[in-house]
């Protein structure tokens, strides 16, 4: 028994001296010195930024209704189709006004023959002057009764006013349409914007031109869009105020999807650090710092927004102290270092 107990101490003794833990003010043993380039922690003003959601739209787009009552005789448009300026989207038959165009050319055509009949015999002096008068007022009336007509007619075309694409049909062949009913809906493509609601608070520092960065997850990475409309007038029960952000060509968004808007409120005071000091092991951050005795020490961080070439640090640093800027490969906690200029 007092065997056993004589062997049990050294392994409690070796187990005690692994759970000895490590002096990072101490050089590693047997590390070579490193040479590292420092960089300082700033305090900096960086706005607090505020996520607030939107939606793709398109810039122009139109909802196409009926101006007269008649029966849908023909719609040769599928939804998401791709139309031209100009291009026949719907058919209304409405035979009564093909009947008043009839009718009103007939009209035309009688006061027509009358008008030049007339004016023959005026030349000969076998009629009045009143007369051709009063006809040349009938002709103009006439002719007038016939382009509204034609007009009417031409409502049964309904033609798409810019190029765009189908984006929702409300009715189908044989429907009645009436005046006013919506019947198609058209969307651009070329052109897209963000629309959202923006706090009051956070609007009252925008102005037209403002750039903000917008997210867009089907999207792919975030871009820049500026501010093209900001209302003069809030939502007095939303407090917020309507913004519109033109999306930069080529973007690919599609109507309708969801966006996230980043917009910048107060500043607040930061710490910041080079961007190339922070590497990432999985998913924990980060940085070596350098000690008073140029060792280095490795911290875990959390960053937040980066700005340009700088990085902002959340927490695991302080103010003043000094952090290596693209640590080597294989730098390790306690290893030596030589500062270059």
């Amino acid at each position: 028994m007092k065997s056993s107990r004589l062997l049990l101490l050294p392994a409690a003794l070796l187990v005690l001296a692994g759970c000895k833990r490590h002096d990072p003010s101490a050089p590693a043993a047997g590390l070579p010195v490193a040479q590292v380039q420092a960089a300082a922690v700033q305090t900096a003003q960086t706005p607090v930024f505020t996520t607030i959601t939107g939606t793709v739209r398109p810039v122009q787009r139109a909802v196409l209704s009926a101006k007269l009552m008649g029966t849908v005789a023909a719609v040769p448009v599928n939804l998401g189709q791709a139309v031209a300026a100009g291009d026949l989207l719907l058919r209304l038959s409405a035979v009564e006004i093909e009947a008043r165009v009839a009718q009103a050319k007939a009209q035309l055509n009688q006061v027509t023959r009358d008008l030049e009949r007339e004016r023959a015999l005026l030349a000969r002096e076998a009629s009045t002057t009143d007369l051709v008068r009063t006809l040349e007022d009938r002709h103009a009336q006439t002719a007038a009764v016939v382009r509204e007509a034609e007009t009417m007619l031409g409502y049964t075309q309904i033609r798409a006013p810019f190029s765009g694409t189908i984006a929702r049909k409300f009715v189908d062949t044989g429907d009645l349409a009436s005046p006013g009913q919506p019947l198609l809906e058209l969307t651009g493509h070329d052109a897209f914007e963000i629309e959202t609601n923006i706090p009051a608070s956070l609007a009252i520092r925008l102005t037209k031109g403002t750039a903000l960065t917008v997210e867009v997850p089907d999207a792919g990475a975030p871009f820049t869009a500026a501010v093209t409309e900001i209302s003069s007038a809030a939502d007095p029960r939303a407090r917020t105020v309507p913004v519109r952000l033109a999306v930069p060509a080529g973007t690919p968004v599609r109507p309708g999807q969801f966006a996230r808007v980043q917009v910048p409120g107060e500043a607040a005071a930061s710490l910041t650090v080079p961007a190339t000091a922070v590497t990432r092991f999985g998913q924990m951050e980060r940085v070596f710092i350098i000690t008073a005795d140029n060792l280095a020490g490795l911290r875990l961080v959390k960053t937040g927004a980066a700005s340009g070439d700088r990085i902002e640090i959340l927490s695991g640093l302080n103010a003043g102290e000094r952090v290596v800027t693209a640590p080597p490969a294989g730098l390790r906690d306690g290893q030596p270092l030589e500062i270059l200029p």
